[in-house]
Protein backbone atom coordinates (compact mmCIF):
# COMPACT_ATOMS: atom_id res chain seq x y z
CA UNK A 1 0.00 0.00 0.00
CA UNK A 2 1.43 3.49 -0.83
CA UNK A 3 -0.30 6.91 0.04
CA UNK A 4 0.79 9.76 -2.21
CA UNK A 5 2.96 13.18 -1.29
CA UNK A 6 -0.06 15.17 -1.55
CA UNK A 7 -2.63 12.86 0.81
CA UNK A 8 0.01 12.49 3.60
CA UNK A 9 -1.80 15.26 5.87
CA UNK A 10 -4.81 13.16 5.46
CA UNK A 11 -3.52 9.96 6.11
CA UNK A 12 -3.06 7.72 9.31
CA UNK A 13 -0.04 5.72 10.20
CA UNK A 14 -0.51 1.79 8.55
CA UNK A 15 1.86 -0.70 9.60
CA UNK A 16 4.50 -1.32 5.93
CA UNK A 17 2.33 1.17 4.49
CA UNK A 18 5.16 3.24 2.42
CA UNK A 19 3.90 7.18 1.84
CA UNK A 20 5.34 9.24 -0.83
CA UNK A 21 8.05 11.95 -0.12
CA UNK A 22 7.45 14.61 -2.96
CA UNK A 23 9.19 15.70 -6.06
CA UNK A 24 10.82 19.19 -5.29
CA UNK A 25 14.52 18.19 -4.50
CA UNK A 26 14.75 19.97 -1.30
CA UNK A 27 13.85 19.42 2.68
CA UNK A 28 9.91 20.47 1.59
CA UNK A 29 9.78 17.16 -0.22
CA UNK A 30 10.22 15.10 3.00
CA UNK A 31 7.07 13.36 3.43
CA UNK A 32 7.40 13.79 7.74
CA UNK A 33 6.24 17.21 8.41
CA UNK A 34 2.79 16.44 6.41
CA UNK A 35 2.32 13.00 7.85
CA UNK A 36 2.48 13.49 11.41
CA UNK A 37 2.10 16.99 12.68
CA UNK A 38 4.99 18.31 14.14
CA UNK A 39 7.21 16.37 13.30
CA UNK A 40 10.98 17.16 12.48
CA UNK A 41 12.69 16.83 8.92
CA UNK A 42 15.86 15.59 9.27
CA UNK A 43 17.70 13.49 12.06
CA UNK A 44 17.22 9.66 12.94
CA UNK A 45 15.59 11.07 16.50
CA UNK A 46 12.74 12.90 15.52
CA UNK A 47 10.85 14.39 18.71
CA UNK A 48 7.71 16.67 19.21
CA UNK A 49 7.25 18.45 22.48
CA UNK A 50 4.09 18.37 24.24
CA UNK A 51 1.89 22.05 24.14
CA UNK A 52 1.32 21.87 27.52
CA UNK A 53 4.31 23.69 28.59
CA UNK A 54 5.24 20.33 30.98
CA UNK A 55 8.63 20.22 28.10
CA UNK A 56 8.06 16.65 28.35
CA UNK A 57 7.74 14.66 24.80
CA UNK A 58 4.00 14.19 23.29
CA UNK A 59 6.17 11.56 20.22
CA UNK A 60 9.22 10.76 19.19
CA UNK A 61 10.17 9.10 15.71
CA UNK A 62 12.96 6.67 14.92
CA UNK A 63 14.03 6.31 11.54
CA UNK A 64 16.74 4.11 9.78
CA UNK A 65 18.00 3.49 6.74
CA UNK A 66 18.89 0.10 8.41
CA UNK A 67 21.73 0.00 5.79
CA UNK A 68 24.93 1.70 7.74
CA UNK A 69 27.41 -1.10 8.44
CA UNK A 70 28.47 0.41 11.64
CA UNK A 71 25.39 0.63 13.33
CA UNK A 72 23.17 -2.18 11.69
CA UNK A 73 19.38 -1.47 13.02
CA UNK A 74 17.43 -4.41 12.48
CA UNK A 75 13.70 -5.38 12.72
CA UNK A 76 13.37 -9.34 13.44
CA UNK A 77 9.81 -9.67 12.26
CA UNK A 78 9.07 -13.22 13.83
CA UNK A 79 9.85 -11.48 17.15
CA UNK A 80 8.75 -7.74 16.74
CA UNK A 81 12.01 -7.20 18.36
CA UNK A 82 13.97 -4.20 17.01
CA UNK A 83 17.36 -2.72 17.08
CA UNK A 84 18.38 0.59 16.86
CA UNK A 85 21.65 2.21 17.94
CA UNK A 86 22.07 5.90 19.41
CA UNK A 87 23.27 9.06 17.83
CA UNK A 88 26.50 9.53 19.37
CA UNK A 89 28.47 7.94 16.44
CA UNK A 90 31.90 9.72 16.21
CA UNK A 91 34.35 10.71 18.65
CA UNK A 92 34.55 13.96 20.37
CA UNK A 93 31.78 14.11 22.85
CA UNK A 94 30.52 12.43 25.49
CA UNK A 95 27.37 10.11 25.65
CA UNK A 96 24.59 12.54 25.91
CA UNK A 97 26.29 15.13 24.27
CA UNK A 98 23.91 15.23 20.56
CA UNK A 99 22.69 17.18 18.37
CA UNK A 100 19.16 15.58 18.66
CA UNK A 101 19.60 14.49 22.06
CA UNK A 102 18.64 10.66 20.87
CA UNK A 103 20.61 9.07 23.61
CA UNK A 104 19.35 11.13 25.82
CA UNK A 105 16.37 10.13 25.15
CA UNK A 106 17.01 6.68 25.29
CA UNK A 107 18.13 7.45 28.63
CA UNK A 108 15.10 8.67 29.48
CA UNK A 109 12.94 6.19 28.20
CA UNK A 110 14.40 3.35 29.83
CA UNK A 111 14.70 4.19 32.92
CA UNK A 112 11.00 4.78 32.69
CA UNK A 113 10.31 1.62 31.85
CA UNK A 114 12.48 -0.13 34.17
CA UNK A 115 10.87 2.10 37.31
CA UNK A 116 8.02 1.09 36.68
CA UNK A 117 6.27 4.37 37.44
CA UNK A 118 4.57 7.17 35.48
CA UNK A 119 4.56 5.04 32.48
CA UNK A 120 1.84 7.85 31.18
CA UNK A 121 4.82 10.27 30.30
CA UNK A 122 6.56 7.57 28.07
CA UNK A 123 6.26 8.95 24.41
CA UNK A 124 5.27 6.34 21.93
CA UNK A 125 8.07 5.62 19.21
CA UNK A 126 6.59 5.58 15.56
CA UNK A 127 9.51 3.65 13.91
CA UNK A 128 9.90 4.48 9.99
CA UNK A 129 12.60 2.90 7.43
CA UNK A 130 13.59 4.43 4.54
CA UNK A 131 12.69 3.08 1.23
CA UNK A 132 15.63 3.96 -0.80
CA UNK A 133 13.24 5.44 -3.68
CA UNK A 134 13.48 9.13 -3.14
CA UNK A 135 12.58 10.63 0.49
CA UNK A 136 9.79 7.70 0.06
CA UNK A 137 9.12 5.98 4.01
CA UNK A 138 8.03 3.08 5.35
CA UNK A 139 5.87 2.49 8.70
CA UNK A 140 7.19 -0.71 10.30
CA UNK A 141 5.07 0.17 13.71
CA UNK A 142 3.92 1.39 17.00
CA UNK A 143 7.30 0.74 19.28
CA UNK A 144 7.38 0.41 23.05
CA UNK A 145 11.00 0.21 25.04
CA UNK A 146 11.56 -3.12 26.46
CA UNK A 147 10.25 -6.75 25.71
CA UNK A 148 9.40 -9.71 28.38
CA UNK A 149 12.46 -11.91 26.73
CA UNK A 150 14.94 -9.46 27.55
CA UNK A 151 16.16 -8.54 30.85
CA UNK A 152 16.17 -4.41 32.01
CA UNK A 153 20.43 -4.56 32.23
CA UNK A 154 20.62 -6.19 28.59
CA UNK A 155 17.86 -3.58 26.77
CA UNK A 156 20.11 -0.52 26.69
CA UNK A 157 23.91 -1.30 26.70
CA UNK A 158 26.46 1.70 26.45
CA UNK A 159 29.49 -0.28 24.49
CA UNK A 160 33.05 1.18 22.93
CA UNK A 161 33.87 1.78 19.61
CA UNK A 162 37.34 3.29 18.23
CA UNK A 163 37.69 5.49 14.95
CA UNK A 164 40.98 6.81 14.00
CA UNK A 165 42.63 5.40 16.89
CA UNK A 166 39.59 7.98 19.13
CA UNK A 167 37.12 5.84 21.60
CA UNK A 168 33.68 6.78 22.10
CA UNK A 169 30.63 5.37 23.75
CA UNK A 170 27.10 4.86 21.86
CA UNK A 171 24.14 3.25 22.59
CA UNK A 172 22.39 -0.27 21.53
CA UNK A 173 18.46 0.01 22.67
CA UNK A 174 16.08 -2.36 21.89
CA UNK A 175 12.51 -2.26 21.33
CA UNK A 176 9.15 -3.87 20.52
CA UNK A 177 6.61 -3.32 17.78
CA UNK A 178 3.33 -3.47 19.45
CA UNK A 179 0.64 -5.77 17.81
CA UNK A 180 -2.05 -2.80 17.13
CA UNK A 181 -4.30 -5.16 15.23
CA UNK A 182 -6.56 -4.09 11.86
CA UNK A 183 -6.52 -0.56 12.94
CA UNK A 184 -4.26 2.33 11.79
CA UNK A 185 -2.45 4.80 14.30
CA UNK A 186 -4.84 7.26 13.85
CA UNK A 187 -4.01 11.04 13.36
CA UNK A 188 -6.29 12.23 16.30
CA UNK A 189 -4.60 10.20 18.47
CA UNK A 190 -1.00 12.04 17.64
CA UNK A 191 -3.52 15.53 17.65
CA UNK A 192 -3.94 14.53 21.37
CA UNK A 193 -1.00 13.57 22.34
CA UNK A 194 0.39 17.11 21.52
CA UNK A 195 -2.25 19.13 22.37
CA UNK A 196 -4.34 16.98 24.71
CA UNK A 197 -2.02 14.72 26.35
CA UNK A 198 -4.17 14.74 29.57
CA UNK A 199 -6.80 12.48 27.62
CA UNK A 200 -4.45 10.69 25.19
CA UNK A 201 -5.49 7.02 26.12
CA UNK A 202 -8.80 7.76 24.53
CA UNK A 203 -7.77 7.46 21.12
CA UNK A 204 -4.71 5.82 21.75
CA UNK A 205 -4.55 1.68 20.21
CA UNK A 206 -5.27 -0.99 22.93
CA UNK A 207 -1.53 -2.16 22.48
CA UNK A 208 -0.49 1.11 23.80
CA UNK A 209 -2.71 1.34 26.76
CA UNK A 210 -1.97 -2.31 27.91
CA UNK A 211 2.06 -1.05 27.99
CA UNK A 212 0.97 2.13 29.80
CA UNK A 213 -1.00 -0.07 32.58
CA UNK A 214 1.45 -3.01 32.66
CA UNK A 215 4.93 -1.94 31.54
CA UNK A 216 7.32 -4.50 30.46
CA UNK A 217 4.77 -7.59 31.19
CA UNK A 218 2.00 -5.76 28.83
CA UNK A 219 4.19 -5.63 26.06
CA UNK A 220 2.20 -7.77 23.28
CA UNK A 221 4.53 -7.72 20.20
CA UNK A 222 3.99 -7.58 16.69
CA UNK A 223 4.93 -11.11 15.27
CA UNK A 224 4.91 -12.03 11.55
CA UNK A 225 5.98 -15.75 10.90
CA UNK A 226 7.44 -16.67 8.01
CA UNK A 227 6.14 -18.48 5.71
CA UNK A 228 8.33 -21.24 4.21
CA UNK A 229 8.95 -21.54 0.63
CA UNK A 230 11.93 -22.80 -1.39
CA UNK A 231 14.21 -19.77 -2.37
CA UNK A 232 14.94 -18.80 -5.83
CA UNK A 233 18.47 -18.34 -7.05
CA UNK A 234 18.33 -14.46 -7.33
CA UNK A 235 17.09 -15.09 -3.27
CA UNK A 236 20.17 -16.80 -2.57
CA UNK A 237 22.55 -14.60 -4.95
CA UNK A 238 20.68 -11.46 -5.23
CA UNK A 239 19.49 -10.04 -2.11
CA UNK A 240 22.86 -8.81 -0.86
CA UNK A 241 23.82 -5.15 -1.54
CA UNK A 242 26.39 -4.14 -3.74
CA UNK A 243 28.70 -4.29 -1.18
CA UNK A 244 27.97 -8.01 -0.09
CA UNK A 245 28.19 -8.93 -3.62
CA UNK A 246 31.70 -6.88 -4.24
CA UNK A 247 32.96 -9.42 -0.88
CA UNK A 248 31.88 -12.58 -2.32
CA UNK A 249 33.44 -12.06 -5.83
CA UNK A 250 36.66 -11.26 -3.78
CA UNK A 251 36.02 -14.03 -1.98
CA UNK A 252 35.64 -16.30 -5.31
CA UNK A 253 38.51 -14.62 -7.04
CA UNK A 254 40.61 -15.22 -3.60
CA UNK A 255 40.07 -18.71 -4.06
CA UNK A 256 39.97 -19.59 -7.79
CA UNK A 257 43.15 -21.57 -7.81
CA UNK A 258 42.94 -22.72 -4.16
CA UNK A 259 39.71 -23.76 -3.43
CA UNK A 260 40.19 -26.28 -0.62
CA UNK A 261 41.36 -22.96 1.29
CA UNK A 262 37.86 -22.10 1.40
CA UNK A 263 37.24 -24.23 3.84
CA UNK A 264 39.05 -22.75 6.23
CA UNK A 265 37.51 -19.18 5.47
CA UNK A 266 33.55 -21.09 5.90
CA UNK A 267 34.57 -22.04 9.49
CA UNK A 268 35.44 -18.79 10.17
CA UNK A 269 32.37 -16.79 8.33
CA UNK A 270 30.02 -19.95 10.80
CA UNK A 271 31.94 -18.29 14.18
CA UNK A 272 31.07 -14.76 13.02
CA UNK A 273 27.53 -15.86 12.22
CA UNK A 274 27.60 -17.00 16.02
CA UNK A 275 30.01 -17.40 18.59
CA UNK A 276 28.46 -20.25 19.52
CA UNK A 277 30.15 -22.37 16.85
CA UNK A 278 33.29 -23.31 18.26
CA UNK A 279 36.03 -26.19 17.75
CA UNK A 280 36.10 -26.20 13.81
CA UNK A 281 38.58 -28.62 12.04
CA UNK A 282 39.34 -29.82 9.10
CA UNK A 283 39.06 -33.47 8.19
CA UNK A 284 40.97 -35.69 5.67
CA UNK A 285 40.51 -34.72 2.12
CA UNK A 286 38.08 -36.36 -0.42
CA UNK A 287 38.46 -37.65 -3.97
CA UNK A 288 37.15 -34.45 -5.65
CA UNK A 289 40.11 -32.43 -3.80
CA UNK A 290 37.42 -31.02 -1.02
CA UNK A 291 37.52 -31.40 2.08
CA UNK A 292 34.76 -31.24 5.17
CA UNK A 293 35.12 -29.58 8.51
CA UNK A 294 33.35 -30.94 11.97
CA UNK A 295 32.71 -29.06 14.96
CA UNK A 296 30.37 -28.37 17.59
CA UNK A 297 27.42 -25.81 18.73
CA UNK A 298 27.54 -24.72 22.28
CA UNK A 299 24.27 -24.33 24.31
CA UNK A 300 24.81 -22.51 27.55
CA UNK A 301 22.68 -21.95 30.71
CA UNK A 302 24.07 -18.50 31.45
CA UNK A 303 26.94 -19.13 33.93
CA UNK A 304 30.10 -20.60 34.96
CA UNK A 305 28.38 -23.75 37.17
CA UNK A 306 27.08 -26.05 34.75
CA UNK A 307 28.50 -27.46 32.09
CA UNK A 308 27.22 -26.61 28.21
CA UNK A 309 25.30 -28.41 26.22
CA UNK A 310 27.60 -29.38 22.89
CA UNK A 311 26.14 -30.92 19.61
CA UNK A 312 28.62 -32.10 17.17
CA UNK A 313 28.26 -30.68 13.36
CA UNK A 314 29.76 -31.41 9.82
CA UNK A 315 30.01 -28.76 7.44
CA UNK A 316 30.76 -28.63 4.02
CA UNK A 317 32.01 -25.71 1.95
CA UNK A 318 32.08 -24.56 -1.89
CA UNK A 319 33.24 -21.76 -3.10
CA UNK A 320 31.13 -21.59 -6.22
CA UNK A 321 30.05 -18.71 -8.85
CA UNK A 322 26.85 -17.20 -9.65
CA UNK A 323 26.19 -19.50 -12.14
CA UNK A 324 26.96 -22.81 -10.30
CA UNK A 325 24.76 -24.49 -7.56
CA UNK A 326 24.95 -27.35 -5.01
CA UNK A 327 23.29 -29.94 -6.45
CA UNK A 328 21.74 -33.22 -5.27
CA UNK A 329 24.87 -35.29 -5.24
CA UNK A 330 27.04 -32.78 -2.86
CA UNK A 331 24.31 -32.07 -0.97
CA UNK A 332 23.57 -36.28 -0.05
CA UNK A 333 26.74 -36.72 0.39
CA UNK A 334 27.08 -34.10 3.21
CA UNK A 335 23.81 -36.04 4.27
CA UNK A 336 25.33 -39.32 4.43
CA UNK A 337 28.10 -38.03 6.52
CA UNK A 338 25.74 -36.70 9.24
CA UNK A 339 25.81 -39.07 12.06
CA UNK A 340 23.40 -39.51 15.03
CA UNK A 341 22.99 -36.73 17.26
CA UNK A 342 24.58 -34.22 14.72
CA UNK A 343 23.23 -31.60 12.00
CA UNK A 344 25.05 -30.37 9.11
CA UNK A 345 26.04 -26.80 7.58
CA UNK A 346 26.29 -26.67 4.15
CA UNK A 347 27.85 -22.80 3.51
CA UNK A 348 28.26 -22.05 -0.60
CA UNK A 349 29.22 -18.55 -2.27
CA UNK A 350 27.02 -20.04 -5.02
CA UNK A 351 23.48 -21.37 -4.37
CA UNK A 352 21.52 -24.61 -3.77
CA UNK A 353 19.48 -25.49 -6.71
CA UNK A 354 15.85 -26.64 -6.25
CA UNK A 355 15.87 -30.17 -6.15
CA UNK A 356 18.65 -30.36 -3.61
CA UNK A 357 16.90 -27.95 -1.51
CA UNK A 358 13.35 -29.93 -2.03
CA UNK A 359 15.27 -32.87 -0.62
CA UNK A 360 16.28 -31.39 2.30
CA UNK A 361 13.37 -29.93 3.30
CA UNK A 362 10.65 -32.48 2.14
CA UNK A 363 12.66 -35.23 3.78
CA UNK A 364 13.65 -33.17 7.31
CA UNK A 365 17.18 -33.29 6.77
CA UNK A 366 19.01 -31.55 9.93
CA UNK A 367 20.88 -29.35 7.35
CA UNK A 368 21.75 -25.66 7.58
CA UNK A 369 21.87 -23.93 4.51
CA UNK A 370 24.02 -21.06 4.05
CA UNK A 371 23.92 -19.25 0.61
CA UNK A 372 26.10 -16.28 -1.08
CA UNK A 373 23.06 -13.48 0.60
CA UNK A 374 23.78 -15.25 4.06
CA UNK A 375 27.42 -14.72 3.67
CA UNK A 376 27.19 -11.01 2.83
CA UNK A 377 24.65 -10.29 5.37
CA UNK A 378 27.01 -12.53 8.15
CA UNK A 379 30.43 -10.19 6.46
CA UNK A 380 28.37 -6.71 7.09
CA UNK A 381 26.95 -7.44 10.63
CA UNK A 382 31.09 -8.13 11.35
CA UNK A 383 32.10 -4.85 9.42
CA UNK A 384 34.06 -6.81 6.51
CA UNK A 385 33.77 -4.25 3.68
CA UNK A 386 35.42 -4.52 0.20
CA UNK A 387 37.98 -2.49 1.81
CA UNK A 388 39.20 -4.86 4.61
CA UNK A 389 38.07 -8.25 3.20
CA UNK A 390 41.67 -9.12 1.45
CA UNK A 391 43.09 -8.41 4.66
CA UNK A 392 40.75 -10.65 6.31
CA UNK A 393 41.62 -13.33 3.89
CA UNK A 394 44.89 -13.25 4.12
CA UNK A 395 45.17 -13.33 7.71
CA UNK A 396 42.76 -16.55 7.74
CA UNK A 397 45.33 -18.04 5.54
CA UNK A 398 48.59 -17.34 7.16
CA UNK A 399 46.85 -18.52 10.18
CA UNK A 400 46.25 -21.99 8.70
CA UNK A 401 49.85 -22.20 6.59
CA UNK A 402 48.48 -21.13 3.07
CA UNK A 403 49.28 -17.35 2.67
CA UNK A 404 48.99 -15.56 -0.91
CA UNK A 405 52.06 -12.93 -1.20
Amino acid sequence: MEVRFEDLENSDLIVDCIYKGGTVPNISSEPFHKLIPGCENSGGFRKKLREDGSKKYAYIVLYTSMEELEWPDFLEEETGIFRYYGDNRQPGRTLTDTKKKGNLILEQAFELLNNGKNLKDMPPFFVFKKTGEGRDVQFLGLAAPGNPKISPDKDLIAFWRTIKDKRFQNYEAYFTILNTGKSPISKKWINSLIYDHENNLDYAPDAWKKFIQEGRNGIEALKAPRMFKLPSKYDQLGSSNEEGRQCLEIIRKHYENFPQGFENCATKIISQMDSNFIDFSLTRPWRDGGRDAIGRYSIKAGSKVNYPLMIDCALEAKCYGVNRGVGVREMSRLISRIRYRQFGIMITTGYVDGQAYSEVVEDGHPILIITASDIAAILKRNSITPLNISEWLNSIDKSNGYYKA
